[in-house]
């Protein structure tokens, strides 16, 4: 059986490539097919040194680093591949690597990371972030979204089998495309991760300083706790924006090594984590390492961590994204630290590791070729 692996595309490392590295790993004979692929030769280890099928969008000017504003022209592009040639097509897809165009005797199963945030439910939010609400030309931004979702609906009919990569974004595949998901969370390498007992007196976040994050919203509310210490790594286009509003207790680092996150990780009395994420790996990475999470309860967060009402508790939530919000769920949860014994919270992440993910890929992927 040939088999082909379709992503939105390969610059860097993240969530995504993560997902990627492991369904290669489960079909490692597959030929891999992306819209561009950019990836530096020491991180394309990660994906079994496979080079993908592109694109004409991986030949435009600027495509490395620009290839956002080729948006436009993804849909266009990505149905270009083809796949015409293999009995399997397996997409990883948070934008348009689902849109590929399958006929009646292929199996097309598409591993959802989201339905487009920013064409769907999110896009009065992204337009305001970026600033496109109130300029002349955020006309042709709406008018465009309003095309990409139409092409959305339409290319999700081409998906014979759809997999959610958490209940809460099976909802939005539900509501999208009204298409039902079978649910299979991401994996996490929990291997690389050493449970660490001995906390020090600091909260720690990590994250790309991006404005969906709320990073901004963490470090303020720490700015009003001078008594408490925060730990901040990351890097991003608000950098100079949040480290403007950190008081002296919080201290930003910037981007750093995946070893010394890990080890700020492991001593962190808790990681605060305070966006609406489809999932989010790092409150898992930080249980890993035993170390509870404060999270905004909304989003994939309600599924990775145990709140208090849980037999095996794991951390706490606000529910609200607002400084009050993030101070009251500090004080709960030093009021209740010993709830969160390092034990709970290095078992709930097992639950979520590679070779759980694997299995279960596997196994959904020979139902539904039976």
């Amino acid at each position: 059986m040939k088999i082909a692996i379709v992503c939105d595309w390969l610059v860097t490392l993240g969530g995504a490539e993560k997902v990627l590295s492991e369904i290669i790993q489960c079909y490692p004979h597959a030929d891999l097919f992306a819209v561009i692929d950019f990836l530096d030769p020491e991180k394309r280890q990660q994906i079994a040194n496979k080079c993908a099928q592109t694109t004409f969008i991986q030949n435009l000017p600027f495509a490395k680093t620009r290839y956002r504003s080729y948006l436009p022209l993804m849909p266009l592009a990505i149905e270009q591949l083809d796949l015409s040639n293999y009995d399997l097509i397996l997409s990883s897809s948070h934008a348009v690597a689902k849109g590929v165009i399958t006929g009646p005797d292929q199996v097309h199963i598409s591993y959802v990371h989201s339905p487009m945030r920013y064409a769907w439910d999110l896009q009065h939010q992204y337009l305001r972030e970026s600033g496109l609400d109130k300029k002349p030309h955020g006309f042709l931004a709406r008018y465009f979204l309003h095309k990409l979702r139409l092409w959305d609906l339409r290319s999700a009919n081409g998906v014979d089998h759809f997999i959610a990569n958490s209940n809460y974004i099976a909802r939005r595949i539900q509501k999208t495309y009204r298409r039902t998901a079978e649910v299979i969370y991401p994996p996490v390498d929990i291997d690389q991760f050493t449970p660490y007992a001995e906390k020090e007196n600091y909260y720690f976040t990590a994250s790309r300083f991006v404005p969906y994050k709320r990073i901004d919203l963490i470090v303020e509310s720490f700015k009003a706790m001078p008594d408490k210490k925060l730990i901040v790594i990351g890097d991003g286009p608000d950098f100079a924006k949040i480290k403007a509003k950190a008081g002296v207790n919080v201290e930003l680092l910037g981007y750093q090594s995946n070893l010394t996150l890990i080890k700020y990780m492991q001593r962190a009395k808790a990681f605060i984590f305070a966006a609406e994420e489809d999932f989010g790996i790092l409150p898992l990475e930080a249980q890993a390492c035993g170390t509870p999470v404060i999270a905004y309860g909304k989003g994939g967060a309600l599924e990775t961590v145990c709140g208090l009402t849980h037999a095996k508790p794991t951390g706490v939530f606000f529910l609200e994204q607002t400084v009050e919000a993030i101070q009251e769920a500090i004080n709960l949860f030093e009021k209740n630290i010993s709830k969160f014994p390092l034990k709970n919270c290095v078992e709930n992440s097992q639950t979520f590791s590679s070779a759980q993910f694997r299995e279960k890929l596997m196994h959904f992927v020979k139902d539904k070729l039976a």
